[in-house]
Parts: C-alpha cells; structure tokens; sequence
C-alpha cells in the first residue's frame, strides 16, 4: 500500500494487489519428475555426457541442449553439503529441528535440495548416506518426499 502525506496532513493511501495471472504447465520433463514422485520414483535426465541431472532439466546448463532421456535414480544417496535448523518457523517442513542439505541420490550427478531428519546435529555429516521416506499421501509434489533420514 502506497502512502504519502498531503499537505494539510492527511494520509493517503492506495490499495496494491499482487498477482499472477499466468499458469505454466510443467511440460514433459518436470511433468515426468512430478508424475514419478506421486507413483513413489524417482527420476533424472541424462545429459550428452552421460552425467545426470537431478532434479531434472528441460535444457542442459551448460550447453542449453534440449534434454529429454529420462531415467530413474536411486532412493537413497549422500549429504553433499547441509545446514542445521535449531528452531523451526511455522512455515518450515517439520516442527523439531532438522537439516537442509544437498543430496546426490545414487544414479545422479547433481545434488538436489531437500530435508534430512537426522534426530540431531551431531548425526548429520558431509558425505553422510541418507534415505527417502515417501509422503503416506502422494500427488506430484516435492513434498511428497517427506524427507530423508540417515541409513542404517
């Protein structure tokens, strides 16, 4: 709301509504990533070198090839880098403490960011192998990865 002072000192003021009229599909290879977390998969794409890119993209980063070789990744994998949350805020995936963390799933090349419920920060290590637990409820979404947690 934009405001500002008229001279005899009444304050005026404008409604400001933010919008997006606009929807993206997520077309046929976010399409397929989301499609393959609902059924409970997890999948990649391969690039021109035979690396994997995960999650995975229409274009490659570096080459702006189109991609389109899509293929299944492992459910577990290692903690590349991570960040401890002591007191998580209302909006946060879980309501105790948790890390965030890239994570290479087994079969990918790239690391994807996600949540490990590793109990505390003294479990939690770089290079540490994590596990996928599914959502009880699956619809296409990232968060139907609930989170992961340390093997073993």
């Amino acid at each position: 709301m934009a405001n500002t002072n008229s001279s005899d000192g009444e304050v005026l003021s404008a409604p400001l509504t933010i919008e997006y009229p606009f929807r993206r599909s997520t077309g046929p290879i976010l399409g397929a990533f989301f499609t393959g977390l609902r059924e409970g998969v997890v999948v990649g794409v391969k690039r021109s070198d035979g690396s994997v890119l995960v999650p995975p993209s229409e274009y490659d980063p570096d080459t702006a090839e189109a991609l389109d070789d899509l293929v299944e990744v492992g459910q577990a994998g290692k903690v590349t880098t991570w960040a401890w949350v002591v007191k998580p805020r209302e909006k946060h995936p879980l309501d105790r403490p948790f890390a965030w963390a890239l994570i290479q799933l087994d079969g990918a090349d790239t690391a994807m960011l996600h949540i490990v419920d590793a109990g505390s920060k003294d479990r939690m290590k770089t290079g540490m192998r994590v596990a996928l637990q599914w959502a009880d409820e699956r619809v296409g979404h990232i968060n139907d990865i609930k989170c992961f947690v340390p093997e073993g």
